[in-house]
Formats: structure tokens, C-alpha cells, sequence
């Protein structure tokens, strides 16, 4: 199956350990240009994620290639902004344009309310930037975390 045959498919509780193993896979490049074996997505528990998925506030969504899950997202809805969160791809699988073709997808699953899209990342995090700079997205803001600044960036729907 190719990338183009994937379907993005929304993920439940069903899918949380495959998604917590996911993400800590993705996060370790994180931790290692950050310098930082503390990110949140690498201490998250499974039960953690569970109760995050159980709830209303976050939806998820993922892509599987063979019946693998080998990219995913979270979605975090308050009033009219949105906050893309995990946006993680498997190691093995990055530079294939699936975290293109999960943020390209935000629009379609987000209520017509939702005016502003939000995401943040490391500041040492080069193709993540990129990444989001070329889906339209504009740093709004950093917060200084001590070692590193975290780079808060949104884009307007249209």
C-alpha cells in the first residue's frame, strides 16, 4: 500500500498503546536536540493517554500503512481555536510527507467555528518549523522553558 492509499483515520482508546509507542519513537529526536529526556510526550502514561482519548476535548487521528500506525495527530478544541498537539511520524517513515498530509487535513475534520489553528515545538526543532511555516502557520510567540524556547506558531482558516 502507498502513502497515497492510506487513509487518515480517527484513532480511539482502542489505539492508545500502538499511539503512546508511536510517540515515544518520534519524540526521542526531539529529546535529543533539545537535550530534554523529560518532554511530556516521552513521561505520558498510558493511562494518561487513555483518559485523554476517553474524553470529549481531544480527538485523534492517525495513518497506517500495511495496518500499521505510522503517523498521528491530537486535536484540542476550545471555543474558536484549535490546537494541533502529538503531530508524531514514525521514524522509519518521516520525509514521506505523511505530517504534510495529516496538517493539510486539520481544516476538514475541525467545527466551521474554529478561526485560528495553534501548534508550538522546540526552537532547535529546524524541520518541524519548516514543516509548519510552509502549511501557512507564523510564530506567535516563545516561551522560555530555561534551555530552550518553546516556538508557539497559527494560522488563520480561511
Amino acid at each position: 500500500m502507498s502513502m497515497n492509499d492510506a487513509d487518515i483515520v480517527e484513532l480511539t482508546t482502542g489505539d492508545a498503546g500502538e499511539l503512546l509507542t508511536l510517540q515515544r519513537a518520534a519524540y526521542v529526536t526531539e529529546a535529543q536536540l533539545h537535550d530534554d529526556v523529560s518532554l511530556p510526550a516521552l513521561t505520558q502514561t498510558l493511562l494518561d493517554l487513555l483518559t485523554e482519548l476517553s474524553g470529549s476535548a481531544v480527538r485523534a487521528w492517525g495513518i497506517r500503512v500495511g495496518g500499521r500506525l505510522v503517523a498521528a495527530m491530537r486535536i484540542r478544541v476550545d471555543r474558536d481555536v484549535a490546537e494541533v498537539m502529538r503531530l508524531v511520524v514514525a521514524p522509519d517513515m518521516q520525509g514521506r510527507g505523511m505530517g504534510t498530509r495529516l496538517l493539510t487535513a486539520v481544516d476538514s475534520v475541525l467545527p466551521e467555528n474554529v478561526t485560528r489553528v495553534e501548534l508550538f515545538t522546540g526552537e532547535r526543532s529546524v524541520a518541524n518549523l519548516r514543516l509548519y511555516q510552509r502549511m501557512g502557520y507564523r510564530e506567535i510567540r516563545r516561551r522560555d522553558t530555561g534551555p530552550y524556547d518553546l516556538v508557539y506558531l497559527a494560522r488563520y482558516r480561511d
